[in-house]
């Protein structure tokens, strides 16, 4: 049961009656009349138990993004309902309106559709619906609360996207498609073309250009060989859901970051023929996509990827070269998307490191945060020098990790959150423009 402000303003109005009449009788008689009003209220008002429910709730939303959740609801009593319905969503789920009211006469069906905004990634769900029928004179309610369950999955954003076209205009430039050719160790051959000034001169084909002359003058014309980059490589990433990936830097959590970073280079790796691995892991294998190719590929990332929030336990290192080789024996680009701040939380890493290095080229990529180099220039007083001092240190010890992992033969990708998945997309396209791939 539940009461109204009018059952509050019957109460007051009885203090008139009181104090006419005096005494306890006159308190009595009023008291009595409140609760015979309360109880035919609540006697006459429609049941909410007798309501059936039903969800009609889209499966998948990307974060940020707004989709309608509709709630059917049918009177299955022979009283009309009156009131208040208010579907419990989790408040990360962003529904608006939480509360509507409700007029529902017997046998009659109604949908109420509220609007979804998350703003958290992961499943967001609703447990219950709570319904409030008030009597025709709305002094109490008869108040229930029914399970109905329901859920969305909310996606990684993927705001990176936007940076696939003209990633993928230099892809097309390496792999031959338009008049750039490269040549570097470890391309394949792709074809044969007449020599134009500023080619590559180690890139000329010395019995190809003896059977070719110009029919005109009758001289050698000299042929030189186009490369692409090669294809069907393997890459595999590697997200570290440790403590350190909790930490937000420009609002936002480092384990999305990575995340971004990883859907735009596979979505970019995929484009250029190569097989993308993704592994999620802290002192377990926590997500996992492996085999996928083309449109399923980043479907099955982002699926996998929603639900996963970082453990706050150091990841153990030591594990992830037998997870490299439980995915694949052969040489592959490794990508590690993790946090090099402090010399002390990346021993296990550095320690890891020449064992991957050995067999794979090996990329460590991590986000770097851009107030605490705001940080270094703001000396304007006391506190704030002392704030400086700290962050020239927070830099000096990043940039010693980095010096580390470079020793151990892998390379360093850093920038701030927005400019990570671009970054770790351009060092790609140079490892295949290098032929190191």
């Amino acid at each position: 049961m539940a009461v109204s402000g009018w059952f509050v303003a019957l109460l007051a109005v009885g203090s008139v009656p009181v104090v006419m009449l005096g005494g306890w009788p006159g308190v009595a008689l009023w008291v009595a009349f409140v609760v015979l009003v309360t109880a035919f209220d609540l006697l006459v008002a429609g049941s909410p138990r007798a309501l059936h429910f039903a969800r009609e709730v889209p499966a998948r939303v990307r974060l940020g993004e707004s989709v309608p959740a509709e709630l059917q609801v049918t009177n299955r009593g022979r009283r009309t309902v009156r009131g208040v319905i208010r579907d419990a969503w989790q408040p990360s789920a962003g529904a608006r309106p939480a509360r509507r009211a409700l007029r529902l006469p017997p046998g009659e069906r109604r949908s109420f559709t509220a609007t979804l905004t998350p703003t958290r990634r992961g499943e967001r769900r609703a447990a219950h619906v709570t319904v409030r029928s008030f009597g025709p004179l709305r002094v109490a309610a008869r108040q229930a609360t029914v399970r109905v369950a329901g859920s969305i999955r909310v996606l990684p954003p993927f705001h990176s996207r936007k940076h696939l076209p003209s990633r993928l205009a230099r892809l097309r430039e390496l792999d031959g498609r338009t008049s750039v050719m490269v040549r570097g160790q470890g391309t394949e051959f792709d074809s044969l073309r007449e020599y134009v000034r500023g080619d590559d001169v180690r890139s000329l084909d010395w019995r190809a250009t003896a059977r070719r002359r110009d029919p005109a003058s009758g001289g050698v014309k000299l042929v030189v060989r186009t490369w692409r980059p090669e294809r069907d490589r393997r890459v595999v990433l590697i997200v570290d859901a440790g403590r350190t990936s909790a930490a937000r830097i420009a609002d936002e959590p480092r384990i999305d970051t990575a995340f971004e970073a990883s859907l735009l280079l596979a979505a970019l790796a995929s484009r250029a023929g190569d097989r993308i691995d993704l592994l999620i892991y802290d002192r377990r294998v926590r997500g996992r996509v492996q085999g996928a190719t083309g449109a399923d590929l980043l479907s099955r990332m982002v699926d996998t990827m929603a639900p996963i929030e970082p453990e706050l336990i150091e990841s153990d290192w030591s594990l992830v070269p037998g997870l490299v080789r439980q995915v694949t024996t052969q040489r592959a680009l490794v990508v590690l998307l993790t946090s090099i701040d402090a010399p002390g939380a990346s021993r296990g890493l550095l320690s890891m490191l020449p064992q991957l290095t050995r067999k794979h080229t090996v990329v460590v990529a991590s986000v770097s945060d851009p107030d605490v180099l705001a940080a270094t220039r703001e000396r304007s007083d006391r506190t704030e020098v002392f704030r400086a001092a700290a962050a020239e240190r927070a830099l000096l010890d990043a940039s010693r990790v980095a010096a580390a992992i470079r020793q151990s033969g892998a390379d360093v990708v850093t920038a701030a959150p927005a400019d990570l998945p671009p970054a770790l997309a351009d060092h790609y396209l140079a490892l295949k423009a290098a032929g190191r791939l």
